[in-house]
């Protein structure tokens, strides 16, 4: 029996015992299909597999396959379009890729069979057709397992759900700017990149869900925390993801990214990462700053005294100015800038993302780009007394 076959066997015997979460097409082979996904659903009575395609004009068909009448055959010839296939189920996960040099790799699939042929293993819930509105990712996903978001069987953990619903927030947003963004490879640095939670989370976005080539750094100070995740992404066999111990300050590289994100690199960090990020002329800049204290420390303008005296203001003042200077400093350099709301407040008080898109012109000199500079400039003399 090919590897084809026996996933298609499994992914029929765990949707036959009611075990089968989700089933998950990626890197697809033709190129009008970006992503594929199959779940149980009831549908007359009857329990269908409901597969649901993603084609490169955003649009999804749905494909109702009767488990009386599906065969392995029927099941099999889905695959070979695609490079993955992960079978997620309660009894355990198996997933089936394709290297680059066309070999053909079925990992846990003997493990998967021995546990869904026990009686213990729990069923799902069937529903009917589900309109729900669902997050970009579910929680199940290997990542967030091995970085300590959700269980094994894909509950988020308590301390994790504001986590995970930045993460998922984050992940909404960078899904607003593909317009913006090549729709062939795609090049991503997230500097300061911390844990790499985001790092993950937007390879598993572009390479497992688009389908989409990715070559993705991540770069931070820390050699302890990079090792750690450097391990996690060849566990994981995220080819193109990568990660750097280095200053972001000195980061260089041949390879321009297309798309630069940070998230929460600590006070003047953000600087960093916004002005590497100008050097190498990102078409796409997400950057959600953490705390605010150079201006704090510098603020000098006997004019906003009345706000600056009380301490509490005059953080949330700083906080404001050094975002809005920094946006205009974006810009300045020929960027449509916007602050977003990145998650609840309530969940952390560090939720603005600072979005830029680079136009067309940029760095061509433009009187917006002039305009912009010297409100730039204008407005830190006016909070520093220069």
């Amino acid at each position: 029996m090919n590897t084809y076959a026996e996933l298609a066997s499994l992914c029929l015997l765990a949707a036959r015992t009611e075990t089968l979460k989700k089933l998950v097409f990626s890197r697809p082979i033709d190129g009008d299909i970006t992503r594929a996904t199959g779940v149980l659903c009831r549908i007359g009575g009857k329990v269908v597999l409901q597969i649901e395609t993603l084609h490169s004009d955003h649009k999804a068909t749905h494909e109702n396959l009767p488990l009386d009448r599906a065969t392995e055959d029927s099941l099999s010839s889905r695959f070979t379009r695609f490079s993955q296939v992960n079978l997620l189920t309660t009894g355990g996960d198996c997933e089936l890729r394709r290297t680059k040099k066309g070999a053909e790799l079925l990992l846990g699939a003997d493990k998967l069979r021995r546990h869904l042929s026990d009686n213990a293993v729990p069923a799902v819930t069937i529903s009917g057709n589900n309109k729900e509105k669902k997050h970009i990712l579910e929680g199940n996903e290997p990542f967030l397992i091995r970085l300590g978001v959700s269980d094994k069987n894909g509950r988020i953990y308590d301390k994790k759900q504001a986590k995970f619903r930045q993460i998922n927030r984050f992940l909404e947003l960078i899904r607003d700017t593909l317009p913006a963004l090549p729709t062939g490879r795609i090049r991503i640095l997230d500097l300061c990149c911390g844990k790499s939670y985001l790092s993950f989370a937007v390879y598993h976005y572009f390479a497992n869900i688009l389908g989409r080539e990715v070559s993705m750094t991540g770069v931070d100070l820390k050699p302890d925390v990079i090792d750690y995740c450097q391990d996690v992404a060849e566990n994981l066999f995220f080819e193109g993801l990568e990660f750097l111990c280095g200053d972001v300050a000195a980061y260089k590289t041949d390879d321009l990214p297309d798309l630069v994100i940070s998230l929460h690199a600590c006070d003047t960090a953000t600087d960093l990462v916004l002005e590497r990020a100008l050097t190498f002329s990102a078409k796409v800049i997400l950057a959600t700053p953490c705390c605010h204290h150079e201006l704090n420390h510098t603020l000098n303008c006997p004019t906003l005294d009345f706000i600056a005296s009380h301490s509490m203001l005059r953080q949330k003042l700083c906080d404001a100015a050094t975002d809005a200077l920094r946006l205009k400093w974006l810009e300045a350099n020929g960027y449509e800038v916007a602050a977003l709301e990145l998650i609840d407040p309530d969940d952390t008080p560090k939720n603005i993302m600072l979005r830029a898109l680079r136009r067309a012109d940029a760095g061509t000199g433009t009187a917006a780009e002039q305009k912009a500079l010297a409100e730039y400039k204008a407005a830190r003399a006016f909070l520093l007394g220069k």
